[in-house]
């Protein structure tokens, strides 16, 4: 009966693809990078139910993630966006950077594409 209520929280991750392997979710939960219910884990054997909340970095981000529904495979992403609801604010506040000026060009950039010489000259005739 505990098993079809829980499932080892690396296979969720798995499931949910969130991680490509199964293995590299073990190991971030080995590293001491995911917390389940504000509890910091270092065990992929931990049991997550639904109504569980999962915190953990991904890439450059934190996901706040609440278990919803627990997968038997690794479906396709659709499937997959089912069994969590995602808790974290939008992230409006992380804009990327505005390209430069086309008169300027960083160090070691190499050398300006056909366009951006065109961009360029444009710009140095209009001062």
């Amino acid at each position: 009966m505990e098993g079809a209520a829980a499932l080892r929280v690396d296979k969720w991750l798995f499931h949910a693809r969130f991680f490509k392997t199964r293995s590299l979710a073990a190991r971030q939960v080995q590293a001491g990078k995911l917390r389940i219910n504000s509890q910091p884990q270092r065990k992929p054997a931990s049991l997550v139910r639904p109504g569980d909340v999962l915190t953990f970095a991904q890439g450059r981000s934190i996901r706040v993630i609440e278990i919803v529904a627990l997968g038997h495979r690794r479906g396709p992403a659709a499937e997959a966006r089912a069994l969590y609801r995602d808790l974290a604010p939008p992230e409006t506040e992380r804009r990327e950077a505005p390209p430069p000026p086309p008169g300027l060009r960083p160090p070691g950039a190499g050398r300006p594409t056909k366009k951006q010489r065109r961009e360029i000259d444009r710009f140095l005739r209009e001062e």
